[in-house]
């Protein structure tokens, strides 16, 4: 490990760390971690629905609370199911595409469905 390298424990933020091996561990909270291992999670990033579930291109989900559409006097109804979702770089909040049946093609923000 680099002097120059800037690390701080995942679990808690903290700088404090110490050598254990090919493992560093957290000197306030005990949190151990492979470094390799957290720069490649920090590399590519991961989308979670509304309950933690990790997203992946080509999931189906549910909408979990009713969503007013733009130019629609009808709401997406909770309980909606949308298939093969396709996730994007976030715009406005709005990190998933998909064709929702009877709306068309919209974004949706993953904080409003869960994995079905």
């Amino acid at each position: 490990m680099s002097e120059n390298t800037a690390v701080s424990c995942p679990d808690c933020g903290s700088e404090h760390y110490y050598e254990t091996g090919e493992l560093l561990a957290c000197s306030l909270c005990g949190f151990e971690w492979n470094p390799e291992e957290a720069a490649a999670e920090e590399a590519a990033p991961v989308t979670r629905d509304a309950v933690g579930n990790v997203l992946n291109d080509g999931d189906d989900v549910t909408v979990i609370r009713d969503l007013k559409v733009k130019g629609s006097p009808q709401p997406i109804k909770a309980g909606t199911k949308v298939r093969g979702i396709r996730l994007v770089e976030p715009v406005d909040g709005h990190d998933i595409d998909c064709r929702v049946d009877g709306f068309g093609r919209m974004k949706l923000k993953s904080e409003v469905v869960k994995k079905a």
